[in-house]
């Protein structure tokens, strides 16, 4: 991971491979990514004819994938299910479940493979135990930001935080733009106590969300597509602006779990 000296120096197309995640999601397949930041796995399952089960990476040197971490797991896609040790959870669109270290055997299973669930999978190290937790989206509490004067109205919807789904460092949930919005976090901020991980959905596949990065006196930017994953260091803000509405699942880790935990900037700031 670039720190914000090497940061000034990169092209287009290394801000690109370091900062950008492109090749999730893909049918019938598990994918993992461990990012050197905060320890943070991103990773993706697509069960269609058949179960996806998680497996270990020899990187983690761990007997199975959450002995020592907790698993935040989004539905983007159609009905599915999450088994877990002997329990099975199904989750239907944009429904959410936490699962705690110490579980082994975890599936992900399609309940339609013309329908496959799309399960977007975000991983921290855990040093204590909660338990494991499924919330219907119906049910997650939210609040609405901005405005259609400035083009940012959205509803705002937390899973993983102090107030929902305990955990152990995790915070996640996701924010959906209404119709004629376009801008997310904005004015920006940043937390340099941890750091984030933006999953943008619910894009068509035509149209694109150009994100902001950087410190606020030197900012980048990267034209992402739908269903693809950008990752925001501690020191660098994390801002957009699409050619149409959209949704984004926001993921965090490091020193705490207040979400109102920001360095707050003003449009101003930004150069």
């Amino acid at each position: 991971m670039a720190d914000p000296i090497r940061y000034t120096r990169m092209t287009t197309e290394e801000l690109r491979s370091t900062f950008l995640l492109c090749d999730l999601f893909q049918p019938g397949k598990l994918d993992l990514v461990y990012v050197d930041l905060d320890r943070t796995i991103i990773g993706s399952a697509v069960p269609v004819n058949s179960p996806l089960t998680l497996t270990c990476p020899e990187l983690l040197k761990a007997a199975y994938f959450t002995e020592r971490r907790e698993l935040g797991c989004l539905n983007i896609g159609g009905s599915g299910q999450i088994t877990v040790g002997d329990e099975t959870f199904v989750l239907n669109h944009l429904d959410v479940l936490y699962v705690g270290r110490g579980n082994q055997n975890i599936q992900f299973e399609s309940l339609e493979s013309e329908k496959p669930a799309e399960f977007y999978l975000l991983s921290y190290p855990a040093h204590a135990v909660h338990p494991t937790r499924l919330i219907r989206s119906v049910d997650l509490p939210h609040t609405t930001l901005g405005s259609p004067e400035t083009a940012n109205l959205r509803d705002i919807k937390r899973a993983i935080h102090l107030k929902g789904i305990r955990s152990c460092q995790l915070v996640m949930g996701f924010t959906q733009l209404a119709t004629g919005s376009v801008w997310n976090t904005m004015p920006p901020h940043t937390h340099n106590r941890r750091s984030e991980v933006y999953l943008y959905f619910d894009l068509p596949e035509t149209e694109r969300v150009v994100h902001l990065m950087g410190p606020a006196h030197e900012t980048r930017n990267l034209v992402i597509a739908n269903r693809q994953v950008v990752i925001s260091p501690g020191w660098s803000i994390h801002a957009g602006v699409g050619t149409t509405n959209y949704s984004f699942c926001w993921g965090m880790g490091g020193e705490n779990q207040e979400y109102d935990d920001m360095d707050r900037l003003t449009v101003a700031d930004l150069m």
